[in-house]
């Protein structure tokens, strides 16, 4: 048995439903991050199938696509934990539903 496109796809689906759910069912800033960062490497894995297994006149472009992505999530990851250890400081909580900036 040799592990074809649909294996690679099918885990690039489950990944990106796991960060899904983590993303939108944590409370916790950090568990949230954690699940876009885990979205963002599904859609790593997908890009990187599809460079490997179909045929195009440029197969490298996959590739570059993920050195961006990558650098993109690292970026966001930087900031958005940056803020919340500005957020905690300020309100000593990372609970999303705590969190009101509005109001002092």
């Amino acid at each position: 048995m040799s592990v074809e496109l649909t294996h690679y796809l099918i885990v690039g689906a489950l990944l990106f439903s796991i960060g899904l759910y983590a993303a939108l069912a944590k409370r916790n800033v950090v568990g949230i991050l954690m699940g876009i960062e885990l979205m963002f490497n599904a859609v790593n894995l997908t890009f990187i199938a599809f460079s490997r297994f179909v045929e195009s006149a440029q197969p490298i472009n996959g590739h570059v696509f993920v050195i961006f992505i990558i650098t993109v999530a690292a970026a966001e990851a930087a900031v958005a934990l940056a803020l919340a250890v500005v957020v905690y400081r300020n309100r000593t909580t990372i609970d999303i539903d705590k969190i009101n900036l509005l109001r002092w």
